[in-house]
């Protein structure tokens, strides 16, 4: 006699883990220097160049050296990320995290005390070089969370970034050049030879206070060699397998892999449409400030600097505390992948809203509608930034192993690395072209960047419906 059970037993939602408060909140401390750091020099640094007299006179160049000030940072990372993430893997998350500091400190000051084009090329590079710290953080996040609490965790790195960018362009318009803000208090010929040595010293002492919050309160390793072994069921590759099998330890097998091992569909397929995201977002940021700077008769909003990063500044604290508060919310409803997607769907409509404010600045002029406008624009790349938080947790979840985070993450940031180098440039020179030749009515650069981002569509498709789940090792 067949018998069937009455009532079918439903799997129940796990419940969720709380975060590691202390760890978490250190990790975040030394995120919070990095945007602080790097961001601070953006509003002086056109001033700064004209000032070292490199352009002879002409204006128009000003914009080409600061770019690749800019890209330097970005260039000199995506050589040397994927060493100190692997790096890592091998000595832990902590030393590299201690060294990284010391570089964006060192490279702070020396970018202050910088007299040439070329003592800041080397300060650019320096920092860029020595900081790895991007990918190990992301590493050490997915090593602090589990599958219950991985979207809080996530959400907050680029929350923790808004904020920090934020801070960072009003204490560098703020503190550069105090001799002309507040002669009796910074007289002298040391702030006349160093007018920025202000904002860049008072950034290295944000990068010092983290230094020493992540050594007094003791900044745990998180390197999941020191977790229990785990071999999960469906791990594909010979050699990934071996590995798994040998009777040495995970420490001296994973942190050793060699790369290629890794380069499986499971792991390619997350850092693709990281790098494809980073590429957009990249592009987008370095269009909205040329834009509300352009001349009304070009298109542009001809907005003075103070709007401009009134509006920049406005973005980023919407940014941030609609991250803080909605993100992980919207991934318990939609799930990862949807919630994705919906950020990235958001891309081809803020292209769209360019045009349209160039034709309300046309047809009526910059008055209320444009604000309007303005603010739908902001609204929309708010939404489009979940995808950020998102791809992160795709990322992390794709490594067989937590020994393989930083190796992983490595790899991710260096491919996000060269398309953060490559993106402005891009993106400014085919806007540029698009006013000089009234190519599509000026406007062909929104239609030439909507199509990475139908890609963009289709291959965020292949990513896995659910993240994997690493709980138990």
């Amino acid at each position: 006699m067949e018998t069937s059970p009455l009532l079918h037993e439903t799997p129940q939602k796990k419940q969720k883990t709380p975060l590691p408060k202390l760890q978490i909140g250190i990790l975040m401390l030394v995120q919070l220097a990095e945007p602080i750091a790097s961001m601070s020099i953006y509003p002086y640094i056109n001033q700064l160049i004209r000032e070292l007299d490199i352009t002879g006179g002409n204006d128009a160049a000003v914009g080409y050296y600061a770019g690749i000030l800019e890209s330097l940072f970005f260039i000199t990372g995506s050589l040397t990320v994927l060493k100190w993430s692997r790096l890592s893997d091998r000595i832990g998350r902590k030393p590299v995290l201690v060294i990284g500091l010391f570089g964006v400190g060192i490279s702070m000051l020396c970018f202050g005390l910088s007299t040439s084009f070329w003592t800041l090329v080397i300060s650019r590079c320096v920092c860029g070089m020595l900081n790895g710290n991007s990918g190990v953080m992301r590493s050490m996040m997915g090593e602090l969370t589990d599958s219950t609490n991985m979207a809080q965790g996530f959400a907050l790195i680029p929350i923790t970034w808004c904020f920090g960018g934020f801070f960072g362009f009003v204490m560098g318009g703020m503190l550069a050049r105090p001799q002309d803000r507040w002669p009796n208090v910074f007289a002298g010929p040391f702030w006349a030879k160093y007018p920025y040595f202000l904002p860049c010293a008072v950034a290295a002492s944000v990068v010092s206070v983290s230094f020493m919050f992540s050594q007094i309160l003791t900044l745990f390793q998180t390197l999941g060699t020191k977790r229990k072994r785990h071999v999960p069921s469906d791990t594909t590759g010979d050699q990934l397998s071996e590995e798994y099998r040998s009777n040495e330890s995970p420490s001296e097998n994973m942190a050793t892999v060699p790369l290629r091992s890794l380069l499986t569909r499971s792991i390619v397929i997350p850092i693709a449409n990281q790098t494809f995201l980073a590429f957009l977002d990249i592009c987008m940021f370095a269009l909205m400030p040329l834009f509300y700077s352009t001349p009304n008769y070009l298109g542009g909003l001809g907005f003075a600097p103070q709007a401009v990063g009134l509006w920049m500044a406005l973005f980023g604290i919407i940014d941030g505390l609609f991250q803080a508060l909605f993100f992980a919310k919207i991934v318990d409803w939609l799930g990862p992948k949807r919630t994705f997607y919906t950020g990235i769907s958001c891309f081809i409509p803020v292209m769209i809203t360019f045009p349209v404010m160039s034709w309300l600045v046309f047809s009526r002029g910059v008055d209320y509608m444009v604000s309007i406008a303005l603010l739908c624009q902001l609204l929309l790349i708010v939404t489009y930034d979940m995808a950020l938080a998102s791809i992160f947790m795709f990322v992390t979840a794709s490594a067989p192993t937590k020994n393989v985070l930083g190796a992983i993450n490595g790899m991710a940031q260096m491919t996000v690395s060269i398309a953060r180098a490559l993106g402005p440039m891009f993106a400014a020179s085919i806007f540029a072209f698009s006013k000089d030749h009234n190519i599509l009515g000026g406007h062909a650069v929104y239609v030439v960047l909507c199509i990475p981002a139908v890609g963009m569509l289709w291959l965020a498709s292949y990513l896995p419906e659910e993240l994997q789940n690493r709980d138990d090792e």
